[in-house]
């Protein structure tokens, strides 16, 4: 008798996804409701919940001075640019924030949760793994969206 359903969260496929993650998700993709949205993990509800979302004004400044300075995140990011060829693109980024300085309990549960979490959401063009704001540079962006 097995006690291990598909929604039960476990050591080795980290936490559930709230509903309000997914639909804030595709809110960004294909309404272009947020800029950004900053997931958390909710260690109590054992799942990953919004904390924070931006609108379509919002700069990538914005963005990232809404990242903790000591504690990890999950994050996704439209990103608009104008091609060479002078064509409107947008790519949706994957950044998993995590800082040098957060506590390591953070860091490994962020770690573990996060494939099956960025499965999830179904359109991430790119992916970029974070420890310090450099890393995660709006020219770093804009290198891998070109």
């Amino acid at each position: 008798m097995s006690f291990r359903g598909a929604s039960r969260p476990n050591a080795s496929s980290g936490m559930g996804v709230a509903d309000h993650s997914k639909i804030a998700f595709v809110e960004l993709q294909r309404k272009k409701v947020h800029r950004y949205v900053i997931f958390k993990i909710d260690e109590k509800k054992k799942e990953v919940v919004v904390e924070k979302t931006g609108g379509p004004a919002e700069s990538y400044e914005d963005f990232t001075a809404s990242l903790p300075e000591n504690d990890c995140r999950y994050a996704v990011y439209d990103f608009d640019f104008v091609t060479s060829e002078n064509c409107q693109k947008s790519k949706i980024f994957f950044i998993a924030w995590s800082p040098s300085t957060s506590r390591i309990r953070a860091k490994m549960l962020y770690a573990t949760s996060k494939d099956r979490f960025r499965r999830e959401l179904d359109g991430i063009h790119y992916e970029i793994q974070a420890t310090d704001p450099t890393e995660m540079d709006l020219e770093v962006i804009r290198e891998r969206a070109n």
